[in-house]
């Protein structure tokens, strides 16, 4: 898989922003000199963060790629208490509940905060001070289920045309990507960021991070690879084309892939949506298996 280019930096330090409930504790600004320490941070917690560890290992913690800013949250010994990504999507680590409420107050201000996603515990803990003052404005709400596939995988008959998207079958994975986005928030990217949606997706396919199944220009299956380290990938934007579905194709790529990726890594997720069913059924079939419920929050856009 070729390796992603990382983008400049976008500021030099990191930066105090305020101070915790005893006076001492801090939050800050992350920057690339610090990266070390967040992986590891990140990585003594549980599959929770393998997002935000995919987008550190992919782009570093000062991208704009990101999409939003990454911050840490200090004790009084300076000891990392918890690392939040805030911007278009909010994530957060911590057991700090300082942090929940300092993350919070940062989530809070950003005037572009599209949803907010995280395991429904620590979901719960960071609501509560995020919705104080009435300012929070939640559009749709989901309860989404972590589904998690190790070894052993079905073995099926092969696909072989499944393979890495190339930027030739770019509008097709923008047309598919684009479909699955509206049906789970409620807003096409293609209609609110087309630039940046065609931008984002182009880059994952660059990185080899998009695999379809194509015939005679017809997209019947394809999925994102949005986050890989050596424990975890983490799946996204999972389809078959409709008049393809119960033929076991999808079943079939699927399980090819597992047997792909689980060759490097160690475990496969992927978040399904409660009311979704028959995904659910479908990801039960090829060997996955529930681990967690986590929630994911879409807000109100804001008014300028």
């Amino acid at each position: 898989m070729p390796q992603p280019m990382r983008r400049k930096k976008m500021i030099a330090t990191s930066r105090l922003i305020s101070p915790g409930s005893n006076g001492t504790a801090t939050i800050q600004q992350l920057t690339d000199e610090q990266e070390a320490e967040a992986l590891s941070f990140l990585a003594a917690r549980s599959v929770d963060t393998l997002y935000m560890t995919g987008l550190i290992h992919d782009n570093g913690l000062e991208s704009p790629f990101n999409r939003g800013i990454f911050y840490g949250y200090r004790d009084h010994a300076g000891v990392l208490q918890g690392i939040a990504l805030i911007g278009h999507a909010t994530l957060f680590e911590t057991e700090s509940e300082d942090a929940f409420a300092a993350f919070a107050q940062l989530a809070q201000a950003h005037a572009q905060a599209h949803v907010i996603v995280g395991d429904q515990e620590k979901i719960g803990r960071f609501w509560k001070y995020y919705a104080e003052g009435g300012r929070a404005r939640p559009r749709l709400i989901c309860r989404e289920l972590l589904f998690e596939q190790r070894w052993p995988v079905p073995t099926l008959e092969p696909v072989l045309g499944l393979r890495q998207a190339t930027l030739d079958d770019l509008p097709q994975v923008l047309a598919a990507q684009a479909r699955l986005a509206e049906a789970e928030s409620g807003i096409n990217p293609m209609e609110a960021d087309p630039e940046g949606f065609r931008l984002r997706t182009a880059r994952r396919i660059e990185q080899g991070r998009v695999w379809v199944w194509i015939e005679d220009k017809r997209l019947i299956f394809k999925v994102d690879i949005m986050s890989e380290t050596p424990a975890a990938v983490y799946l996204e934007g999972v389809c078959v084309h409709p008049q393809e579905r119960g033929k076991g194709y999808g079943m079939r790529c699927i399980s090819q892939l597992g047997r792909h990726l689980l060759a490097r890594t160690s475990s496969l997720c992927l978040l399904v949506n409660e009311q979704n069913k028959d995904a659910q059924r479908f990801f039960f079939k090829a060997g996955y298996k529930l681990r967690n419920c986590y929630d994911t929050i879409f807000l109100q856009q804001r008014m300028n």
